[in-house]
């Protein structure tokens, strides 16, 4: 079976399925935020708890080689939790999280939750079957992710809905989390919604920082993603996160903007 990843004792193969856009050895950050975000949420807990927030620094571009994780508690409690974790092949750390958790019960409140700010996107089964962007090389992140246009398009730049579903495990045949789920798709916010040229511009993230009011139900993510480059070569995308239920959450991305060097 095809995954992201394979065990091999301590760490953890990058198969060529993590390879993103920027460059053809290194990995798209949705896998391995996925596989930190792994980590954290094998930390014990000794209630029942939610990662409610979780942000990830890339140090450094990922390669596509082995890797290993690690996770801890900084500060424990009854009703949160702060945890981080770090990411690092053989030589350096290449990126790092730290989330919250949150314990997880039943509350009686006073009024129903407020609606949705935004439309219900059209299911997956209702939007288009389109192909990922095409990075260029013939196996990578956009040929490991199912892809279903709900608004905007791949090839006009703008805003766009998409639902992402990946095809295969993240690590193994393990059953990926909820929570992995959404981390694989969400750092594609700013590629689904690009307004530069990705042949002529650089819109990097160095980060990801996701916020969950509740974990997802299915396979399938959706983002709607909006993306805003300024000429000073700052960038941020903001995309609204979805499942087939209704709204899980939202994600934010701080972007390098560049132009591509000859």
């Amino acid at each position: 079976m095809s995954a992201f990843f394979f065990r091999d004792d301590d760490r953890f193969v990058a198969t060529e399925l993590t390879r993103g856009p920027w460059s053809a050895g290194h990995q798209h950050a949705g896998p391995p935020a996925a596989l930190l975000a792994r980590a954290i949420e094998a930390v014990p807990a000794a209630h029942e708890m939610q990662v409610a927030r979780i942000t990830f620094d890339i140090v450094r571009p990922i390669p596509i080689e082995p890797l290993r994780t690690s996770a801890r508690v900084v500060r424990g409690g009854r009703s949160t939790e702060l945890l981080e974790g770090t990411l690092a092949n053989d030589h350096e750390e290449l990126m790092r999280a730290s989330a919250w958790r949150i314990r997880t019960g039943h509350v009686e409140l006073d009024h129903d939750a407020p609606a949705a700010r935004a439309p219900r996107p059209p299911a997956p089964a209702e939007s288009d079957d389109t192909p990922f962007f095409d990075f260029g090389w013939e196996t990578g992140y956009h040929t490991a992710m199912d892809a279903r246009l709900a608004g905007g398009s791949f090839h006009a730049p703008g805003p766009a809905t998409v639902w992402l579903r990946m095809r295969q495990p993240l690590v193994g045949d393990e059953e990926p989390s909820p929570l992995t789920r959404v981390l694989v798709a969400a750092d594609s916010g700013n590629g689904v919604s690009w307004t530069l040229a990705l042949s002529r511009f650089l819109f990097v993230n160095v980060d990801l920082s996701v916020h969950l009011h509740r974990l997802p139900h299915g396979e399938w993510v959706c983002l709607d993603a909006a993306t805003s480059p300024q000429s000073t070569g700052i960038g941020l995308a903001d995309t609204a996160l979805w499942d087939e239920r209704g709204p899980i959450g939202r994600s934010l991305q701080t972007l390098l903007i560049d132009r591509r060097r000859a």
